[in-house]
């Protein structure tokens, strides 16, 4: 998510790192800075918002510093503000750092500091605690006081460290954060992604896990964990830049696509403990709010709002709490019935979704709690919540949603999960077997995804189609919303979604011969009514492609087409569901020539009502 660029050598250090972090700007960020070393001192220069406030702080000064790091700023600890934005500073000024990662000890570690050595924090941050811990840990060796520090952290991260007792070095880290260190002629060079260095260098060493990395502006040497020297073969870039900042994949759309097992399996596995209990950091609800909760609004637009759908029904499912979902551009307007009694769950990727937090905030005024569903931290929609619920999807750059929703599909099934156990609605043993079908569900997606070369050639056949039905029963009839809309906004064809036993009231009038026709059937017990639903459209002449679990070949008997996806728990199979279909549109969206990244009225994040 964070950007990472440092710089060592002959040259001025600051406009390497100030053009390295403008090549990572499509990662997504909202604060920025930069570290460095002149006159013996190190100074930081940081602010909220996007690169260009840096440059009146530096465009006045002549600044002949030839070593420093830079950062941009993803927000997970604290809002995005100039405190929080890295990079940090150790108590005695000693040590600066970056680091994009999460330290999941960090509390502990922060209470001992405070308790134990009187350290005085300034931020919010997991990042902070990581200075202070090499300064307290520094007796000469700056390398020896990374190593001890790492050895007390537990998490994910890709650190830079600059020390002002050792100002002829960078020393770097990573652990699970991606990392890589390039080879220059007039010094050497440190980023998160290789965008960052391709002006300056395409020779480069690709960091391993747990590998500690010492620059010099005429050396790099790498350590692993037991501090033994590596020896690395040098990469050599042959990308482009573009290509490189979507790490080869032709779109941002794809790349998002095939970014979500790692979403799945971030949101889900920040939330679980060894026991497989669910442990919601941000979500204070006790059993006594609950037991007073007598009605529960999800509202939320767009694909978010499909999200709603699927977390109406596993809540019901599992805690048996009626919900009702809204459109968030309609709530306001219909006087709901909202008052300190209800639950109510906005759901928005940006935080930011204008009618989303309009609702929002008439819920609140009216009573209610909220419970907000975001993936960017310190969000308007965030900071007016009284519980919040990170996805970790990771900053989504394609306009059309993709990994963003089925993180929030996670975070439903976990938020239905926990409120049924606290409430005591659902057995240990079912408990337990929902959390164990969610924790395979990165997996079964990435097979998904390696079947793509399946749907590609379904894409290439019926990228013409101008009309196409989605249908589908229960969460079924959800999902095939969500597919629907999928291929609007990106291909620009007129689909719409059906609730599949309501056609034969007015809809299949519009069924004729080679009328695309995408069914959802993943639910064992609709199963037998969706086959003849198929039927129905067939007698008309619809060309009929199914999704369905691999273990129902019964329906290869009546589609045209099938894609299977992985077996698993009717329950969860939303969120398998959906996957094929994203690649269908997106696809679709390429035959047909279109700016799949950045479909045309559309915006990210949608600010105005």
């Amino acid at each position: 998510m964070c950007g990472i660029v440092g710089y060592i050598g002959e040259n001025r250090a600051l406009p390497v790192l100030i053009e390295g972090l403008k090549r990572l700007e499509y990662r997504g960020y909202d604060s920025a800075g930069i570290a460095y070393l002149k006159d013996g001192k190190l100074e930081i220069k940081k602010c909220k918002g996007r690169l260009a406030c840096l440059d009146p702080m530096v465009a006045n000064e002549t600044i002949d510093s030839h070593v420093g790091i830079g950062h941009t700023r993803w927000a997970t600890h604290g809002e995005p503000n100039e405190i929080n934005a890295h990079p940090h500073m150790s108590f005695q000024s000693k040590i600066a750092i970056i680091h994009n990662g999460i330290i999941e000890n960090y509390m502990r570690l922060k209470d001992w500091l405070i308790e134990e050595e009187g350290v005085e924090f300034k931020s919010e941050t997991d990042t902070e605690v990581i200075a202070h811990l090499i300064e307290y840990f520094y007796e000469g060796d700056l390398l020896d006081a990374v190593y001890k520090t790492i050895d007390k952290m537990e998490g994910a991260y890709a650190l830079g460290v600059i020390a002002k007792d050792e100002p002829d070095k960078i020393i770097a880290v990573r652990k699970d954060s991606p990392l890589i260190v390039g080879l220059g002629k007039d010094g050497n060079y440190l980023a998160s992604d290789i965008p960052a260095l391709l002006q300056y260098t395409r020779n480069m060493y690709l960091i391993e896990n747990d590998e500690v990395v010492v620059l010099t502006k005429d050396s790099i040497t790498i350590y692993d964990e037991l501090k033994r020297i590596v020896e690395r073969d040098v990469f050599e870039v042959t990308w482009d830049i573009e290509s490189a900042e979507k790490e080869g994949f032709e779109h941002f759309t794809i790349k998002e696509i095939f970014e979500q097992p790692k979403g799945i399996y971030e949101t889900l596995n920040r939330r679980l403990e060894k026991t497989n209990t669910i442990n919601l950091d941000g979500i204070k609800i006790t059993k006594e709010n609950l037991e007073k909760i007598n009605k529960v609004y999800i509202v939320a637009c767009g694909t978010a709002y499909h999200a709603g759908l699927i977390g109406k029904f596993a809540i019901e499912k599992f805690a048996k709490i009626p919900v009702t979902v809204d459109v968030a551009s309609e709530f306001r307007y219909r006087d709901p019935f909202v008052d300190e009694n209800t639950l109510f769950i906005a759901v928005s990727q940006s935080g930011e979704t204008i009618d989303t937090l309009s609702a929002l905030r008439e819920a609140k005024r009216k009573g209610a709690r909220i419970l907000s569903i975001v993936n960017v931290v310190g969000s308007s929609v965030a900071r007016d919540s009284d519980d919040v619920f990170y996805t970790w999807a990771g900053p989504e750059i394609g306009v059309a949603s993709t990994k963003a929703y089925t993180t929030q599909l996670i975070a439903m099934y976990l938020i239905a999960l926990q409120m049924a156990k606290t409430v005591g609605k659902i057995e240990e043993v079912y408990y337990q077997e929902i959390i164990e079908e969610l924790k395979k569900l990165p997996e079964k997606v990435q097979q998904i995804l390696d079947n793509e070369e399946q749907i590609k050639q379904l894409a290439d056949t019926q990228f013409n189609n101008e009309h196409v039905f989605f249908i589908g029963r229960s969460v079924d009839y959800d999902t095939a919303l969500e597919a629907s809309l999928k291929l609007k906004e990106i291909s620009y064809i007129n689909s719409f979604a059906i609730q599949a036993g309501e056609l034969k009231h007015g809809t299949i009038a519009l069924v004729e011969k080679d009328t695309l026709v995408m069914t959802i059937a993943t639910q064992s017990k609709l199963f037998g009514k969706v086959l003849s639903n198929i039927k129905e459209v067939k007698a008309r002449g619809a060309h009929v492609v199914a999704i369905a679990q691999k273990s129902n070949q019964e329906i290869l008997k009546v589609a045209d087409e099938v894609i299977f996806i992985p077996d698993t728990m009717d329950e969860v199979a939303p969120i398998l569901s959906i996957v094929p279909m994203q690649l269908f549109a997106y696809y679709v969206s390429l035959a047909r020539g279109n700016d799949v990244d950045k479909p045309r009225n559309l915006a990210k994040s949608v600010t105005v009502e």
